[in-house]
């Protein structure tokens, strides 16, 4: 069967995208999956930390929701100007705000962890491993940052090749670090730490080098068509106009995100009181999950380009006809997902863990898992082609609405008066995320984002 140039321009973008998605979560996938052999603590211990290092990333999406929306606008009107004004803005404040939250990162570690309900087995191994992960915090921003500026024109498989790398390197580094390999130390839970920083450090330093410009490269010759970095006097001085359009968009988003990652926090804080075998249960499904939100990830940042290039063409009709394709292949492919979620489930679980509890308590939530993947896809479709108009605010409040008041307080709720435990904490998240997709269904069939000006 032959795709229409449409769906043919969404694969372009998607595909490269859930490529790098996914070697994106195979991070934590491979550091899950590697320390796991050393028991039950080693997995709650790289968990427990997640959270508390996503809330200092939210940080950044302000800054990212803000850029992927402007260039994509610049892109469609073909302003390569304004697109270099945002790219060197973009870095520059990356590698200030990166700077600003290392230093908290490393010295509150100890304090974080215990706060996130280690339990006295894990605590150690969390604080080292926060600690290590936060002395490359910057390493790990600026490429995520310069993907945001590659994704709005639609260039996902630059980004592909150098997260590609840098997880290559890390599983690498893991095996050597992790288990003391062909001489290397046996770090444990530390290693599999270093070995992420390593990757992300080589990660780095090629998406650098894919947008630099003057006076490295010659005009035109980054790898990027549309984005180059140039640093000169007059563009390292900040931008007060562009600031202001850059967070306009992106603020609601950054907002957004401090919301989920609270209301990911209590929800955490609920689950880990259950104990460390039900915690790392839960971790291991919630990896599992993660690594299967890459496909509403990969089809919401073509939604975002495509919505954005068109409405900077002057094309509404354009944007509404580019989203609805991506939803439509994007809702086929998680419905897809769950399917073989649900039938292998058991086998999924055990490919983190032998113990027998953990696959058991896996396999039960894995239900629930597999039920969110078709709505929780088209959400994040529907809110990356409300952010590509610059509607930036409504997912952010349906986000905050759904993660920090009704994921946390049925969880509590669902463990506290009904007993249900795990399974009663995972009927909390399905129910977070129907919610969040019909109010984010709703809004975007009644189309008024295509008249936003950003």
């Amino acid at each position: 069967m032959k795709l229409s140039p449409l769906y043919r321009n969404v694969l372009v973008i998607a595909a490269p995208a859930v490529v790098e998605l996914v070697l994106t979560s195979a991070t934590s996938l491979a550091d899950t999956i590697m320390v796991g052999q050393l028991g039950a603590y080693a997995i709650s211990a790289v968990g427990l930390t997640n959270q508390p290092r996503l809330i200092m990333l939210a940080t950044f999406v302000a800054l990212n929701v803000g850029t992927t929306a402007l260039v994509a606008r610049f892109k469609g009107q073909k302003n390569k100007a304004d697109a270099g004004i945002v790219t060197t803005q973009s870095i520059l404040l990356t590698l200030i705000l990166g700077f600003l939250l290392t230093i908290p990162g490393i010295v509150f570690a100890r304090p974080m962890v215990t706060f996130m309900g280690a339990g006295p087995d894990t605590i150690e191994a969390g604080t080292v491993y926060f600690q290590i992960l936060m002395l490359g915090f910057i390493p790990t921003v600026l490429p995520i940052s310069i993907s945001a500026l590659l994704r709005g024109v639609g260039d996902t498989k630059l980004s592909m090749r150098y997260n590609l790398t840098a997880n290559l390197v890390n599983i690498f580094f893991n095996y050597l670090l992790i288990y003391g390999k062909f001489g290397f130390p046996r770090l444990g839970v530390a290693g599999a730490a270093v070995a992420t920083v390593i990757g992300n450090t080589v990660g780095c330093a090629m998406a650098f080098w894919a947008i630099l410009g003057r006076p490295f490269r010659k005009p035109g010759k980054a790898a990027s068509e549309f984005i180059e970095l140039h640093f000169s006097r007059a563009n390292i001085k900040p931008d007060f106009a562009m600031l202001k359009r850059i967070f306009r968009i992106g603020l609601p988003s950054a907002g957004e995100q401090v919301a989920l990652r609270l209301g990911l926090l209590l929800y955490t804080l609920s689950v880990a009181a259950l104990g460390t075998d039900v915690f790392a249960a839960h971790q291991i499904v919630l990896t599992i999950l993660n690594l299967s939100f890459v496909n509403g990830q990969a089809f919401g940042i073509a939604a975002t380009s495509l919505t954005g290039q068109a409405l900077g063409r002057g094309d509404p009709n354009g944007a509404r006809t580019a989203s609805a394709a991506c939803q439509r292949i994007g809702a086929l492919i998680s419905t897809l997902m769950g399917i073989v979620m649900f039938v292998f489930r058991r086998q999924l679980i055990g490919c983190f863990t032998q113990e027998s509890i953990i696959i058991e308590l896996g396999a039960s939530v894995m239900i629930l898992a597999a039920i969110n993947q078709p709505f929780s896809s088209s959400f994040q479709i529907y809110s990356g082609a409300l952010r590509g108009a610059g509607d930036s605010l409504y997912p952010a409040l349906s986000m905050a609405l759904g993660t920090l008041g009704i994921r946390p307080l049925l969880a509590v709720i669902m463990i506290k008066f009904f007993s249900l435990g795990l399974f009663g904490a995972w009927i909390a998240l399905m129910t977070d995320v129907i919610v969040r997709f019909f109010l984010i269904a709703i809004r975007y069939r009644r189309g008024r984002w295509v008249h936003i000006t950003v």
